[in-house]
């Protein structure tokens, strides 16, 4: 609302009280000191995709207050890897060596994950993107709150409706619950190909066990490279040979 609309509304108001009271104003027409209302940009959660960038969804993201995991932490954790993936691998959220350094996936459990994607031709160098349904570390690595979730998932939105992944690796059960809105476990989930929709797209789909589980469990890292043999061949079957993930 401009200026000169609340003080025309302001008038209005306070004539209708003076005559409500039997009277009108004595000294003319009275002064109002308002100022326009600042101008309210594109609320949307998912800028026009032919704007949007993966480094504006990155400085987005490292200036984000949107819930309570930005007050604890070093660093927020965006996501890395090739911008045109064939893989788009998504995780639970940052843990300690991820919040010291702002990456993804640079811990134990992101050592071995990028041991167990080498071992089917992939890497966040050549062909994958890897990312978390929150960019924030929780306190003590626990699990994320809904709200949580749910205030980081625009992100999530813009990065796969940029990124356009032939395939979605989810990494563990927090992640695939998010990502299907399932209460189902995990060794429910895995062991198929399906389909999830992000960014109005329906992408084909596979969860596995979480690096962090194969380091506690050994007995989960066979089921694990099952699943890892079964991306692989459906991106065979799509066409992407070894040699042609990596390319744009």
């Amino acid at each position: 609302m401009t200026a000169s609309e609340k003080s025309e509304l302001a008038r209005f108001l306070d004539l209708a009280h003076a005559v409500a009271r039997g009277g009108g104003y004595l000294d003319g027409r009275p002064e109002y000191d308002f100022a326009d209302d600042p101008e309210i940009g594109d609320l949307s959660p998912l800028p026009p995709h032919d704007s949007d960038t993966l480094e504006r969804i990155e400085a987005d993201v490292r200036s984000c207050t949107a819930c309570r995991l930005c007050e604890g932490r070093k660093n927020a954790v965006p996501g890395e890897g090739f911008a045109r993936p064939t893989v788009m691998v998504i995780g639970e959220g940052p843990g300690q060596s991820e919040d010291e350094s702002g990456r993804p996936f640079v811990g134990k459990a992101g050592q071995l994950l990028d041991k167990m994607l080498a071992a089917i031709g992939l890497s966040r160098e050549t062909n994958c993107f890897i990312a978390n349904v929150v960019k924030c570390r929780p306190p003590g690595n626990r699990d994320p709150q809904p709200d949580e979730t749910a205030a980081c998932r625009p992100f999530l939105e813009r990065q796969a409706m940029l990124l356009k992944p032939a395939f979605v690796l989810c990494a563990g059960r927090v992640a695939a619950r998010n990502l299907l809105d399932t209460d189902e476990p995990i060794g429910r989930l895995r062991g198929r190909v399906s389909g999830i929709e992000i960014a109005g797209m329906t992408i084909p789909f596979l969860a596995t066990y979480h690096p962090s589980a194969l380091l506690r469990n050994e007995d989960l890292k066979r089921p694990a490279w099952e699943d890892l043999k079964l991306l692989r061949s459906a991106i065979d079957k799509a066409g992407l040979a070894p040699s042609e993930t990596g390319k744009t």
